[in-house]
């Protein structure tokens, strides 16, 4: 049996995704995997140090790891309104100046460097420079203690922030949105560029296999969402699968395709990444996808 280390985060997106893979609940080819929980910007770090055969990882991050590894097309977090969000305490409606100019000039939390969240927040605000690093749970606490002026969240943050007293200054996402006309690419799934071909497709074809278990049967990885939701309520869990885990998780298709190579074209345009110069997703039916 082949058996590969798995990176993913905690979050319930990610349980939900890998549950029926990782707990015999399907088919997995004669593969195993050995799987590594994280923070994204963590499993970041550790696909740039080459540690791990599988990993999620943040689209932004990716540019940076190219020539190690390739995409695969199912597993990506990827959709409509789930974008970041720039928060803070002031109430936007009450900035007379362009609200672009304010942005510029506020200490910003950010959840890392090489996140996606990032990337669009130096696509909307290039200028704005002051910018802080920290794990994504510790934002909204940060803005509220006067740490930092305001903050860019992820994940299960979108469901808190105005129950906290937080605003929302900018949300990325619409942003992004309304600039390409294109769903918003956050998180893939990338393997090492060495495997077979015929490895990386068997993977693929796994991790498919596994979303549309957890589709097919919702209820089924709750126990293992739980375990890693960080005393998360059952209903915000269920949210958050709700708005990163749908049809593009399953398979990018054309237009989820379409997004990525978008985002790395206004990426480069805007200095942001560097170039790639390696495919960028596996190959599928012995073609070229991206």
């Amino acid at each position: 049996m082949q058996k590969y280390t798995l990176g993913f985060s905690p979050c319930p997106n990610d349980c939900f995704v890998f549950d029926a893979m990782l707990h015999g609940k399907i088919d997995t080819e004669g593969l195993s995997f050995q799987p590594v929980i994280t923070d994204v910007e963590d499993l970041n770090q550790r696909a740039f140090k080459g540690e791990l055969d599988i990993t999620k990882i943040s689209y932004h991050a990716y540019a940076y790891i190219n020539k190690e590894y390739v995409l695969l097309h199912a597993g990506s977090a990827l959709g409509n309104n789930c974008g970041p969000l720039l928060v803070g305490i002031c109430n936007p409606d009450l900035i007379a100046q362009d609200l672009q100019s304010y942005v510029t000039k506020l200490k910003i939390a950010i959840p890392g460097k090489y996140t996606t969240a990032n990337l669009l927040m130096g696509l909307y605000a290039p200028d704005a420079k002051n910018k802080v690093e920290m794990v994504f749970s510790a934002i909204e606490d940060s803005i509220l203690n006067g740490s930092v002026d305001a903050g860019v969240i992820i994940h299960e943050n979108r469901f808190t922030y105005q129950q906290k007293g937080l605003h929302k200054i900018i949300d990325l996402g619409e942003y992004w949105e309304t600039l390409t006309q294109c769903p918003i690419p956050l998180g893939a799934i990338a393997v090492k560029r060495k495997l077979a071909d015929d490895e990386k497709e068997k993977i693929n074809r796994v991790l498919r296999q596994s979303v549309e278990f957890a589709f097919a049967n919702p209820e089924s990885s709750m126990e293992f969402v739980k375990q890693h939701s960080q005393s998360m309520s059952e209903e915000v869990m269920k949210k958050h699968i709700d708005l990163y885990v749908n049809k593009y998780s399953i398979d990018l298709g054309d237009v989820g395709r379409n997004a990525v190579n978008v985002l790395y074209k206004k990426a480069q345009e805007a200095n942001i990444i560097p170039e790639m110069k390696e495919d960028i997703f596996i190959l599928q039916h012995s073609t070229i996808t991206n």
